[in-house]
């Protein structure tokens, strides 16, 4: 046998052996997984800590405009070019000392939504005996539609209150 036979003679074998794998492995799968489908982005769109959200980034956005525009002012204002130059310093580190702390809030509060409707869903699974969850946009047929349960369930979830408790 010259090599490409060898060669053609090996490749079906492993071939034949793993397509046999993979149907033994396949067919140790039960049957009767119970399906559910949830639209993601109704589910988010529902989230009242997600609206929340939006809203205090809306207000800290134009809390940062403003702040920019009194630099600017405050830069344009004055006459000497150093004094101008450490306003400048002054304000960029400052401005970039207020994105990172809000940016910082933002994907904190990010991932606690994120955890809080993964929460939800694995509670809808749970009490519906779902075993597997997939999201709507993937699937092209079948599977039982969750997303109102959830939009429901999650739209009740609300930002835990600010701890203002006084210092001693």
């Amino acid at each position: 046998m010259n090599t490409k036979s060898k060669f053609l003679t090996i490749a079906a074998v492993a071939f034949a052996v793993g397509m046999g794998v993979n149907n033994f492995a396949m067919s140790e799968i039960p049957g009767n997984y119970r399906i559910a489908v949830v639209d993601v982005q109704q589910v988010v769109a529902a989230s009242s800590q997600v609206n929340e959200l939006k809203q205090e980034n809306q207000a800290k956005t134009t809390e940062i405009l403003s702040f920019i525009e009194k630099a600017r002012k405050d830069v344009a204002a004055a006459t000497d070019a150093d004094k101008k130059k450490s306003l400048e310093e002054k304000y960029t580190k400052e401005l970039n000392s207020k994105r990172e702390a809000y940016g910082a809030e933002y994907n904190s509060k990010m991932m606690d939504i994120q955890k809080n409707i993964l929460n939800a869903v694995n509670e809808q699974a749970r009490a519906n005996n779902y075993d597997i969850v997939i999201s709507k946009d993937v699937v092209l047929y079948g599977g039982e539609d969750i997303t109102g349960s959830l939009r429901t369930a999650v739209a009740a979830i609300k930002t835990p209150a600010k701890n203002n408790k006084k210092r001693k």
